[in-house]
Order: structure tokens, then sequence, then C-alpha cells
């Protein structure tokens, strides 16, 4: 299989590079000579091992999350339009002819080159373990080993022996860890040093580290190493429909276990087979020998990422990767470049736990001194490793809350501006402590982002420029756009610069929705003109107005649809129905946690048939009746409410669906009665409007069937109780919720809920999940916590209170409709004609179902109240 982009040959005087190897180096050296090469002078010829072109490697466990390989995908990965670039996918390079200088694929093709650049990359290391070759036994590198994983973990699901084991402690080792988590397995973790992430953290440091994993219900097993892999023994026969692929890791401290999935991540090597067979010079331990310029032993042959052993030593992380790729693009340009060592600093969240380190975190310097705080209360773990005067930063170790890496990172090698206990000590009452220093303190050559070197200084010019916020800081710079870890300190800099960050709701409003609500609240306005008039300027928007009618539908118990407010509301509010995109509408009753009755079974379908309506189970667990027009819907909600059934809120900014699994009363697994609390939830929280759609989710037991770490609010079964995970999310930017609180009896449970969505609905921006809510609030999870759980602000009593108002006010928005002849009379296709049909609303035979005729994709204009001539 091959992609082209372009003509290869739209520059015949044009040299020919080709590029073995597409991931994340490969693709940032393409970028970058082609930046430069303004001139045409090299043509690109991609050579990629993989079906994928350049993905987000470093972002490989989000994958578990969505199984949609086009949102790891790297921009610009298909090079669409450039006639000066050819990406042949599917495309290995089996053997290098130096003497010819050409590059043979495995489909027989030979490649001339003026220059050969390797961005190989590494392998995946397997020890020589017994039984490492069992159709079981996976690693943990490309989207294809994630797909065997999962699969591997649904034949283990299915079987007696729902145990996942991941040799080694590093950061893919608990990458992996996670992933089979994610996917229900008990899962264990072996690592041979004493303790995880041996090359990132001190002892201290991993100890804590292996605590913090512990509790969240994965096994951990340090100082072991893996002697074998066998099938495992039987010692009673199976039942006919059990399942037993299962096999035995044994261990040499004596200890066995019986896993469905075993992963290797004991590290890599370089993939350096090819320069091996071309002779090229190989480093002692591993990886394309290289100087400074990233030249191999043959002049033009280059080597970059983790396969170049840069004057004999390998760097695994992308941002040293990235720095070899820029050195090459601009020696092929004539430059000068060389590469001047490398950022091994790392800061990732491993499992919800926060873990940093950078510079010389192990303390190897000679004379150096350490600063430690270790406090096993709160689970954090600090050390700061300091020059043989104190006064110079070499590097450190985050564990638990790694807050104050933003600004630590980029000093290391700087003197410190003061004391440096009072930079990692836990903050005071008083405020002192905490990692007071701000962004200000740092010189201007600070690297802010190492991963593609930018400077403090590079920032300063960039706002000097008139890049005012951040999103014009990233495109300027670069900053922020690899693993965003310094997109934070962006934010610092700007505020930092008194570059005034806009608040605004929009060009009507000068507060924010946050401050919209707080205006609300206490003066008890309860229209949108008189908002305006006294807060506002102008007549307001499509932004300000149904953000106001949002506000004004959570603060009371108004019907949407009474006087002002109606004319408010946006297309779907506005009829109380989802427009689709031929102009008709769909109709969603609720079915609370899915549980419903046969009666209302049989009248969705008589509905359904009598008004020629497309029915399709949700993935919220009710069913969704499509194609009915306007002057339909009173109707057909009629006879639904008579049938005992009310509006789902499929068209607002509101509680959508509590989805369950079937829970303890059907499942052999069940902890909890899944579907009763669903239900619970779902009756409790219906109707209430937020900033955006909420969906929750509630699982019997940690199997997870009911994807609730995929919502807003997930609840899962516990042993003792549920645990209680917040801000997740599918849609376009999917994120697993995060824990809140563990093992909560129910009423403690549904309190935390409440607390939980009115904190939320009460400060979160215009259309905001709750995802990025809890991403941007200061502090963040940790801050989200104790608002909701140690009740931080005082505000406990007014959430509750408030969710009281709500759940004692809710009425069915459609009942109100149906018994208001006011509310009644907009639901017409014409004013003037109402029972004429909308004509624009046409439908079409589509294998068999009936759709939308329209081709068009975008949602048709809304007429609301369309005059006849």
């Amino acid at each position: 299989m091959s992609s082209t982009s372009g003509t290869p040959g739209a520059s015949l005087g044009a040299k020919r590079v080709v590029v073995v190897g597409h991931g994340m180096v490969g693709h940032r050296f393409v970028e970058a000579l082609r930046a430069r090469d303004t001139a045409g002078r090299w043509r690109v010829t991609v050579l990629c091992e993989e079906a994928d072109a350049a993905y987000d490697r470093v972002g490989l466990t989000g994958y578990t999350e969505h199984w949609d390989r086009s949102r790891l995908a790297l921009p610009g990965n298909d090079y669409a339009g450039d006639s000066l670039v050819e990406l042949r996918l599917g495309s290995a390079a089996v053997e290098i002819d130096r003497a010819a200088k050409a590059v043979r694929t495995v489909d027989g093709q030979q490649i001339d080159y003026d220059a050969l650049v390797l961005a190989t990359g590494s392998n995946a290391f397997l020890p020589p373990v017994p039984g490492r070759d069992l159709p079981q036994v996976h690693v943990y590198r490309t989207l294809d080993d994630l797909d065997r994983i999962r699969a591997g973990a649904e034949t283990a699901l299915a079987s007696k022996t729902p145990v996942g084991v991941v040799i080694g402690g590093g950061l893919l080792g608990l990458e992996a860890a996670n992933a089979l988590r994610t996917f229900g397995l008990k899962t264990h973790v072996l690592e041979m040093s004493p303790h995880l992430m041996a090359n990132q953290l001190d002892e201290a440091g991993g100890v804590l580290l292996s605590r913090m994993i512990k509790s969240l219900g994965i096994d951990v097993h340090t100082a072991v190493a893996t002697d074998s892999i066998v099938p495992a023994q039987r010692n009673r026969p199976l039942k006919k429909s059990a399942v037993d692929d299962s096999v035995r890791v044994a261990c040499n401290d004596g200890t066995t276990i019986d896993a469905g999935v075993v992963v290797f991540a004991a590290g890599v090597r370089p993939r350096d087979e090819l320069a091996r067979a071309a002779g090229l010079d190989i480093a002692h331990r591993g990886g394309v020998l290289t100087d400074l310029t990233c030249v191999t032993s043959d002049p033009d042959i280059y080597a970059i990422g983790e396969v170049a052993a840069i004057d004999g030593r390998c760097y695994g992380l992308v941002a040293p990767g990235y720095t070899t790729a820029e050195v090459v693009a601009d020696r092929l340009l004539g430059g000068e470049a060389e590469f001047g060592g490398a950022d091994m600093s790392t800061k990732l969240k491993l499992l919800g736990v926060d873990v940093a380190s950078f510079g010389d975190a192990q303390g190897t310097t000679p004379d150096c001194l350490e600063v430690v705080v270790n406090d096993p209360v709160k689970q954090t773990y600090a050390k700061l490793v300091l020059s043989d005067n104190a006064k110079t930063l070499l590097g450190g170790i985050l564990v638990g809350d790694a807050s104050a890496y933003g600004v630590l990172r980029p000093m290391v090698a700087s003197e410190l501006p003061g004391d440096p206990l009072a930079l990692i000590a836990p903050a005071t009452e008083g405020g002192a402590g905490g990692g007071t220093l701000g962004v200000e303190a740092l010189p201007d050559i600070a690297q802010i982002c190492s991963c593609n070197n930018v400077t403090k200084g590079d920032l300063l010019a960039a706002i000097c420029d008139g890049c005012t916020d951040v999103p014009g800081l990233k495109k300027c710079t670069l900053a922020g756009t690899s693993c965003g870890s310094c997109v934070p300190l962006l934010k610092q800099l700007l505020q930092a610069e008194g570059v005034e960050q806009s608040k605004a709701l929009c060009e009507h409003f000068s507060q924010s929705r946050a401050e919209l609500f707080e205006i609300i609240t206490a003066t008890e306005l309860r229209t949108f003109s008189g908002l305006i008039e006294k807060f506002g300027t102008g007549k307001g928007c499509d932004i300000c107005k149904p953000t106001v009618a949002s506000i004004l539908a959570s603060t009371s118990t108004d019907h949407v649809l009474d006087g002002e407010q109606a004319s408010l509301q946006d297309s779907n509010d506005h009829f109380l129905a989802n427009i689709q995109r031929n102009g008709s509408y769909s109709v969603v009753p609720r079915v609370p946690g899915g549980d419903i009755t046969g009666e209302q079974l049989i009248l969705i379908g008589e509905i359904a048939r009598d008004f020629d309506l497309y029915t399709k189970i949700t993935g919220g667990q009710r069913i969704d009746m499509f194609g009915a027009r306007v002057d339909q819907l009173p109707e057909i909600w009629r006879r639904l409410v008579e049938g005992g059934m009310e509006s789902g809120h499929a068209y607002g900014k509101s509680l959508r669906t509590v989805k369950s699994c079937v829970g303890s009363d059907w499942c052999r697994y069940g902890q909890q009665d899944s579907v009763q609390m669903a239900i619970d939830l779902e009756l409790r929280y219906r109707g209430l409007r937020a900033p955006h759609k909420i969906k929750m989710g509630v699982s019997g037991c940690a199997r997870e069937c009911a994807e609730a770490r995929g919502k807003d609010v997930g609840v899962i079964a516990t042993e003792t109780g549920w645990n209680l995970y917040v801000g997740g999310n599918g849609g376009m930017t999917p994120k697993h919720a995060q824990l809140l609180a563990g093992d909560l009896d129910d009423e403690t449970l549904i309190r935390y809920i409440d607390r939980f969505l009115m904190f939320y609905i009460r400060t979160a921006d215009r259309l905001q999940r709750t995802a990025p809510w809890v991403d941007s609030l200061d502090g963040g999870l940790d801050h989200l916590r104790d608002v909701v759980c140690n009740d931080s602000l005082g505000l406990a009593d007014e959430f509750e209170a408030a969710m009281a108002r709500h759940v004692d006010g809710y009425a069915c928005e459609w009942k109100g409709v149906l018994e208001d002849p006011d509310k009644l009379s907009r639901f017409v296709s014409f004013v003037n004609a109402p029972e004429v049909a909308d004509p624009t609303v046409e439908f079409t035979e589509r294998s068999g179902r009936r759709v939308p005729a329209t081709t068009h994709i975008g949602m048709p204009t809304v007429r609301p109240l369309q005059e006849t001539p």
C-alpha cells in the first residue's frame, strides 16, 4: 500500500532525500525541511512501515479511550498538496545499498537517494524469558499492539482468568497497566528494580508512587524478575461453556500469577538492523553511531530520533528527537547546526498520579545537595537537587503534586532567587511556601517549551509582536503544541506581562458566564431585556441570548417557553426537539437508566408506525424517533405523556441520560444495584439545565459495561459502595473521568454529585463540558475535591439547597406545553396555514431505512414561524 502526495518529479533539478520511518521524529524532519527549503532543493520520499501515517505515540494510551486512529494523527501527516513529498505507507525498507546509494523496499522497489535519513525509532525489548512467544504475550508500542491487547483482554474477560500482568514498571509499563485496568482486568505490575520508574525517580519517590498506584487496585511487585511464562495448569476440569487460555507467570521470588494477558514493557532497543546490515558503525549499546551533526559513518546517511546514538548515547524522548530532526534539516540546507544536548525532563499523569522529574533528578553531580519534602499523609513527594553551595538548581523530582514543574524545570542550571525549600514546601495559611515563585522570575534564556525549544525570550518577542492569548502564542512559537505541559506557563507569562485576558461573554456583555450567573442570582432579574438594560449593551446576539436562557433555566423552575424566555432559546429548545439535517425533528422520551416496560415499548412502536418515523436505539439506552414535522410534535408527545412517559431533554443543554449495565440483579459479577442507582440519578437530575449537556453512567462492577468513565459523572460499584468519577466525556476530545472519591454510600454519593453539578453550573464557561472545566480550575481535581468533599468554600449547603429546589420544582416540559394553548400555538409549520406540512421536509429510502433526502451535511436554517406569501 502506498500513499503519494503530489508528483515526486515536480522539481526535476532537486536532490532526493529518503526518510526511512514515519514516526513523530520522521514527520518532524519532513516538516522542518519543507518549511525551510523554500527553493525546492530537496524532494522527499518517506517510507512508512505501518499502515498509519505519523501519529502521536506519546499519547498512545489515549487510543484506548476512543479507538479512533484518526484522533492520534499528527497534523499534516499526509503532506497533501505538497508536490515535493511522497509518502509510501506500508512500504518497509529492507536493505540499504550504500555503493549504489539506493534503498530497497519490502515490495521489491529500489529508490535512489542523495541523502538518507534513518528515523526507524525503537522496538519494544523482549527479554529472553521462556514463553515470550505465546499468543497471550504482547508488547506495548504501536496502535496495532493495542488492538491485539484489547482483543486479548476481551478473551480474558470471557475466561476464568480476567487478569493482566505487565512486565516493567517504567513509563510504558504503567501506561500499559492503566490500559489493562481500563479493559476491566485485575492488573499486576512486575518491576526488576527496587521501585517503579527507576530511570526517573529516586527510591522515596518510587515508593510513594507504588503506594498510590496500589490504592487504585493495581498490585505492584518490585525487585522481582520473570523466570518463565507457561500455559496455566488446570487443577480441575472446566465446564463446557468456560474458556481458559490463561498462562502462568513465574517470578524469581517463587510467586506465580495466572493471567489472560501479559504485556512486556521492559524498555526499548534501537531499530538499527538496517544500519548494521549496511555496515554502518553501531554504538556499543546499540543505535546508529553519529556525531553531533547526526551524520553516521557514511557522510550521506543521517540518523535521528531514538535510533541515533549521538556520540554513543541514545535518547528515548520526543524532545531530543525533534532536535535531531531540526539539526539534519538545517545541515541538508547548508547550515551548521549541531546537537547541543537533551532535556530529559518528563511530566505526566500516570493512573491519575502526577509525576515529574527534571535535570539531575537522581543527584549524580559530585557534592550536590538535596532538599526533600516527603508528606505521606497528603501523598506528595518533592526533591530539589542543588549545587554544593545550595544556590544553583540542578534537578528535581515531584510525585503527587507536580504543579511547580512548570517554573522549576526552566530554572535548571540557574541560580535560585531565594530559599529552595519555599519552592516545594506546602503552602501555609499565610500563603508562604507552595512554590510561590512565578514565571516572571525566569531569565529570558529559560526554555519554557523543551519539545520545541522555545525560550521565555521567544515568547516575550511574540507577545510584543501582537500575540495576546494562549492560542496565538502556540501558533506563533509552537510552544505547547506537543506534550502541552508548558501551556499553564504561557497563560502565566501573558498575565505577568500585563496582557489582559478578556472574560467577556460577547460584545454585549463584558462579564463572563459565571459572573452573569452571580448577577442573576443576586439581583433576581428574570428577563433578558432587564439584564442587558442594566448590565449590558445593545440588543443581544446568538451567543448571549441562549446563555442567559440557560442560566435562567438553571436558577428557577419556570418553563423554558414562558414569556420572553421563549424567544431566547436556540433552534432545538425553541421546539423542544432536535432538528435534523432535512428540517424534520426527533422525539426522544426519557428512559431512566435504560429501564423500560413492555407497554412503553409498544407505545413507542405504535407512534413510530402511525407517524412513519425512523427509530433507532441510542448509545444512551433509549429510543430515538426521527422524521417528525413540527406540527406533529404535540400529538406525538400527547400520546407519550398519556402513556406515562416524559421528555428526555435530548434537545437541551442539560442531563441527557444515565446509562447503566444490568447490575447485581442479573449479572454474576455485579456488586451493587447499578440499575436502580441509574434510575434514581436520572430522575433526580432530569431537566437540570447546564452550560453544556451532561451524561452519566453507572456500572455495577469494575468491568465497566456502562462505560461510566467516559461520562461527565461516572459511578462504578465496589464491594463496599461506589466510586465517583467526574470530568469525562466522549465527542471530539474524549477524556476519561477522574476519581473524585471512593467507596461511598448511597447518600454520600448523591450529596457529592449534587455539589459537583451545582459548582459546575455556577462557574463553567458557555458551552464548556465538565472535562475542560475541571482542567481549567486553579488546582484542578484537587481543588474540586476540596470543594465537593471537604466543603473548602463553605458552599456545600447552598449547592445542596439549590439542587433540592430543582428536584422539588421539576416538571416535564412537554406536559407543560400540552397544557398551555399559547405554547401549543408555536408548533405549526406555517402560521397562516397550520394544516399544511412543511414542503422542505423530504425523505428517501436507503438500504431499507427512511432517511433525509437532502445530501447537505450542515444543519438547515430554522424557520420557527414561517409566513406564507
